[in-house]
């Protein structure tokens, strides 16, 4: 980090465009800190189970016989060959195609063609690995890190917060994913969201329509940037709410998890959430949540979230990629960040704390 002056620094376009450097991230950064995987009503029932990928690695999440959801590295423990071939589904066992070797829910190994011919073969000591799984307000989250700490310790508060700007929480379901494919680095697109310095020049409808921007500041809490604001005077609102509901009905709060994910809460405890999938040096794929109760249709939640698509997420796309090419050129090697000591609205105090992450997780 550079120092002239007093001044504080971005980082180095570098960390954006190096392969080397993406590829160090998927085996380190993103390899040893909590990644969303889903939600758990995808797996209702005993037997339900999705695949996912995390830093490379296809992993799948199954609900087993005794309702614990667990996850598993998807790979077979006899030639390698990946077991879960669909996206998703229901099944008793968990069978191999390639040899037709069979585990049960728990990953343990039950059974496979001539076993028994196999002296001193025990089934009980293989077993698929399993990665480390919490259920966090109802969304599920891995870690590959055998040894990470719990997310209660890693985002203190945030679950307790969750639950009161959001008293439904453990009802809603997911009313929809709308997938964006940005063609820059995935923190060029973190950074973007983790700061409001560029929304009044950028973000009218969302400025206007939805926050109040002189209150609007982010804070950070552990591994977390908590942005928070109170929601635009009732008249101007994009849309109804009754600030009468409760007590956290007229704000907006944030909760962006470090590195990927981000909890954020409209004015009417309105939940939706930003999940950042990287997809390579210079590609990210950002997935836009909305949700309900039991996950029922809502003509308003619908509209918000068209409203937001065809405003800030369309603003944003055009912002980020624009920023991805900048960082390509001869001309930029890292300016220096606008870190007011007062915080607010104004300033990029959050970049600030990104970066160290990052050179904490990459630097040697």
């Amino acid at each position: 980090m550079r120092d002239h002056n007093n001044l504080i620094y971005a980082l180095e376009p570098k960390y954006y465009t190096d392969p080397a450097i993406y590829e160090k991230e998927r085996q380190t950064l993103l390899a040893t800190t909590w990644q969303f995987a889903g939600h758990v009503s995808q797996i209702p029932n005993k037997g339900d189970y999705f695949r996912l990928e995390v830093a490379g690695e296809s992993l799948f999440c199954v609900r087993d016989r005794k309702d614990e959801v667990r996850t598993f590295y998807n790979v077979c423990q006899h030639r390698g060959h990946e077991i879960v071939q669909n996206e998703s589904g229901n099944t008793r066992m968990l069978v191999c195609p390639y040899h037709t070797w069979g585990y049960d829910l728990t990953g343990q190994l039950r059974n496979g063609p001539n076993l028994d011919s196999v002296n001193g073969f025990d089934k009980s000591k293989i077993c698929l690995p399993q990665v480390i799984t919490e259920i966090f307000c109802g969304f599920i989250f891995v870690n590959l890190d055998p040894n990470a700490k719990p997310m209660d310790e890693v985002f203190p508060g945030v679950r307790e917060e969750l639950r009161e700007f959001v008293p439904q929480i453990d009802d809603l379901q997911p009313l929809e994913f709308i997938e964006i494919s940005e063609d820059c680095n995935w923190k060029v697109s973190v950074e973007n969201y983790s700061e409001c310095y560029h929304c009044s020049a950028n973000h009218k409808t969302f400025v206007d329509g939805v926050i109040k921007p002189e209150t609007y500041n982010v804070k950070h809490v552990g591994y977390t940037l908590q942005h928070t604001t109170e929601c635009q005077n009732l008249e101007s609102m994009t849309y109804m709410i009754d600030p009468e509901a409760n007590a956290y009905a007229t704000r907006y709060k944030s909760w962006f998890l470090w590195p990927g994910f981000s909890f954020q809460v409209y004015p009417g405890n309105v939940l939706n959430t930003y999940h950042w999938v990287p997809a390579g040096v210079d590609k990210v794929k950002v997935y836009r949540g909305w949700y309900t109760v039991g996950g029922e249709e809502s003509d308003a939640i619908r509209q918000l979230a068209k409203q937001d698509f065809d405003t800030t997420v369309a603003e944003d796309l055009v912002l980020v990629e624009s920023v991805q090419r900048g960082l390509k050129s001869r001309g930029y090697t890292g300016g220096p960040l606008v870190v007011d000591p007062a915080e607010g609205v104004m300033s990029e105090h959050s970049l600030m704390t990104i970066h160290n992450w990052v050179r904490e997780a990459l630097d040697d």
